[in-house]
């Protein structure tokens, strides 16, 4: 890849953010991190950069229950604009609700590619992040 990876976080878990953040450093891959403390701010960035696909992630984890803009809202807004985006982004939701209906809900998305429970181990981190290195190479 010519640019690093890009991690994108949107959480408003501070503590949950820099669990990943640090995980991240410790993978040894070249990367950077975006981190958005909800979906409006995240929505913001991808939409002034959807005609950048160096400025748009390669990678996001969403979280559902946050203030302003939840995970579904965020997804509701995201679906609509995805074929202008110029970029594909793997979008994984990651939470910490085991609710059935939350997880149906979730893979309802066709950007979803899967629904996962916190906390997020550093290993399943790395393994999203070289499935979507590979995945985006072609």
């Amino acid at each position: 890849m010519k640019n690093p990876f890009h991690l994108c976080i949107v959480d408003d878990d501070d503590i949950y953010r820099f669990t990943i953040i640090q995980s991240a450093k410790f993978l040894k891959i070249e990367h950077k991190t975006s981190v958005f403390p909800n979906g409006e701010e995240a929505l913001t960035y991808i939409t002034e950069n959807q005609n950048n696909p160096d400025a748009l992630p390669h990678l996001i984890l969403l979280d559902i229950d946050m203030p302003i803009m939840d995970g579904f809202q965020f997804l509701k807004a995201y679906k609509a604009l995805e074929a202008t985006i110029a970029k594909e982004i793997a979008i994984y939701m990651v939470s910490s609700s085991v609710d059935p209906e939350d997880i149906e809900k979730a893979n309802s998305y066709t950007a979803v590619i899967d629904y996962l429970s916190k906390p997020l181990k550093s290993d399943k981190l790395k393994a999203l992040i070289e499935k979507t290195v590979v995945e985006q190479k072609h």
